[in-house]
């Protein structure tokens, strides 16, 4: 019988969603430097949703080798447009650049998650949703910005689909679970599977 459920992140949201599905867990950041481990994979030309697959079961190795008891949960998300893989924009003008290039484009979210016991990978699974963005113009990106402030700098897209974000889009496909960054509904089911959680 597993002991110890354990989430590898500090995610706010995803913390939220484990507690929201009424899991018992414990939460610990994992110990890495994620763009070391991207680099050589981006370098390689390795796919988007490969990177964020290496990323959660990296993560998760790491949480599992201070906790070798536990199952430990580790996931990552992309963001894409095509083979460009976007990263958290640094100031107003990175996070205006962002927008315009997804301005009328639909790019893609992908979301991993693992699950490592005693340091070995145990499952894996990758999810994705497609986000199409309406045509913008630079004035409106310049007031939008405006509006939302810094918080367009924490998150990769310089969006917040939970807030103002969500007037920036015409079409998205995907679950809200994939879209917050980690796919619950097939990693339910994988705990049921474990006898992790109540079947």
């Amino acid at each position: 019988m597993i002991t110890k459920l354990i989430l590898a992140s500090s995610s706010q949201f995803r913390w939220m969603l484990m507690e929201n599905a009424g899991l018992s867990f414990e939460a610990h950041a994992a110990r890495i430097d994620e763009r070391a481990v991207e680099a050589p994979l981006e370098k390689a030309g390795a796919q988007p949703d490969a990177v964020a697959l290496v990323l959660a079961k990296a993560k998760a190795q790491e949480v599992s080798s201070r906790f070798p008891d536990g199952l430990v949960i580790g996931s990552d998300q992309t963001m894409s447009l095509g083979d460009r893989v976007f990263h958290k924009p640094t100031d107003m003008a990175e996070a205006a650049n962002h927008l315009q290039t997804l301005s009328g484009a639909t790019h893609r979210l992908n979301s991993a998650v693992a699950i490592v016991r005693n340091g070995a990978v145990v499952w894996e699974h990758l999810a994705h949703a497609d986000l199409t963005m309406r045509p913008l113009t630079a004035d409106f990106i310049g007031r939008h910005l405006a509006r939302v402030g810094n918080k367009a700098l924490s998150s990769v897209g310089a969006y917040q689909l939970e807030g103002e974000g969500i007037q920036l889009f015409e079409k998205i496909e995907g679950d809200y679970f994939t879209i917050l960054g980690l796919p619950m509904l097939p990693l339910l089911e994988k705990l049921r599977d474990l006898g992790a959680i109540d079947g």
